[in-house]
């Protein structure tokens, strides 16, 4: 994640939200100015039909006062380990054991270091060490704190572990500067929370049925010789995640696979291939009976000319490898896709938007998916990525998230353009 930041990818403040009803959402409120919010968001989400409990931490109480925050929610507050008036113990093991999500709106600096660090001296703190549910945290806080690099490094810790970011916005805070750190409106942070829940219905992963998709995922392996080959960092995580994430919506998913130690996603039809060529085969001849493909795989653009049968042995002098072009597996599938849907993946390390529209445009796809190897957190081998949609129309840049949610959000535009 860097320190420039872009708005959260979620709908509107006029939307209706969805996906909240019946649902149980811990809020919890740190100290910050932006705390005036919590009050609206409160509102937002019992109006959505949630049930809200609030936990605050003791320096939020001086930005807004439990009476508030109780007569919005309907529940008493909860502050300290317990009620120091009968001893009542406010267990923070059963408030995560029953929510459904934790939003944590706003989180301050503090609180998002103590969290990354598994500090648990107060109330909020020790219930998120305990929460089982999915948690949401929305950062407030002055825009300097926001860009330092502990900051930072303290949300892709937080991301790492599952923790999803809302980014906040830029505008005017506080302090009377400008830039980004201002909370996220309410109403986006509820539509946030609304999608993340909503996609567990078991009526989302209905959607894809009798839709079939070829992925490609991880590394080819180009041989040099018996013993050694040319090869990339790719570990299969961001395909096997989409291939799963398309199977999980009841699409029938054959997943083309460079060696990886990864294990078959549930509902996925798996062939395993090595080189370059064996995915072409494998992927082309797939392809022709799909209705879509993405193109997630690290494929080699060059391959040893010949390959020695035997083991070559160290010499005296230097050692010059001729290489030749590999078959272009999304070129091709671009130029006979004719109504098909083609997903395109591109890592970058320089130039990454223009590098990225022209692999748009060469190779045919309906989107690609760019990311870049200069944002920490992001490409081979992680359990996280940050990426940006790039289409004919536009471009939606999305924050650092796990592989499994960058996953759901590619699944959830694939379904948006079969629409």
């Amino acid at each position: 994640m860097d320190s420039q930041g872009h708005d959260i990818q979620s709908p509107g403040a006029g939307r209706t939200v969805e996906g909240l009803a019946g649902r149980r959402i811990l809020l919890g409120i740190t100290g910050s100015i932006a705390a005036y919010k919590a009050a609206v968001l409160c509102r937002l989400l019992k109006c959505a039909g949630a049930e809200v409990r609030v936990v605050m931490t003791p320096l939020a109480k001086q930005f807004i006062t439990p009476l508030t925050m109780a007569t919005l929610s309907k529940n008493p507050i909860l502050v300290e380990f317990f009620d120091p008036e009968n001893g009542a113990w406010n267990s923070h093991v059963s408030l995560g054991e029953w929510a459904d999500c934790y939003l944590i709106a706003p989180a301050t600096a503090n609180t998002l270091a103590k969290m990354a660090c598994g500090i648990a001296d107060n109330l909020l703190l020790t219930t998120y060490l305990s929460a089982r549910c999915p948690v949401v945290v929305s950062p407030a806080m002055d825009l300097d704190m926001y860009a330092h690099p502990a900051t930072q490094e303290n949300l892709r810790r937080l991301a790492e572990r599952g923790v999803r970011i809302v980014q906040p916005a830029e505008g005017e805070l506080a302090s009377g500067l400008t830039g980004k750190g201002r909370m996220a409106e309410p109403a986006d942070i509820a539509a946030f929370v609304g999608q993340l829940l909503g996609g567990e219905n078991p009526e989302k992963k209905k959607s894809l049925q009798g839709r079939r998709f070829v992925v490609t995922a991880g590394a080819t392996i180009e041989a040099i010789d018996p013993v050694r080959f040319i090869s990339n960092h790719s570990s299969g995580k961001m395909g096997y995640a989409i291939a799963g994430a398309l199977a999980a919506r009841g699409a029938d998913v054959t997943l083309v696979s460079g060696r990886t130690a990864l294990p078959t996603p549930a509902g996925v039809r798996r062939t395993d291939v090595l080189s370059a060529a064996e995915m072409y085969d494998a992927a082309t001849a797939a392809f022709d009976r799909a209705d879509g493909a993405v193109m997630c795989a690290a494929v080699a653009d060059y391959t040893p000319d010949t390959v020695s049968e035997t083991k070559i042995k160290k010499c005296g002098g230097e050692m010059c490898i001729t290489l030749r072009r590999t078959r272009d597996i999304a070129a091709e599938l671009g130029a006979r896709k004719s109504s098909r849907l083609l997903v395109g993946f591109a890592l970058e390390t320089h130039d990454e938007q223009v590098n990225a529209e022209a692999k748009l445009a060469k190779k045919n796809f309906d989107f690609i998916v760019l990311n870049s190897l200069r944002d920490a957190g992001a490409g081979f081998r992680g359990d996280t990525n940050k990426v940006t949609f790039i289409d004919r129309s536009g471009r939606e840049e999305l924050p650092l998230m796990p592989k499994s949610e960058v996953a759901e959000r590619i699944a959830d535009k694939i379904e948006s353009l079969l629409k």
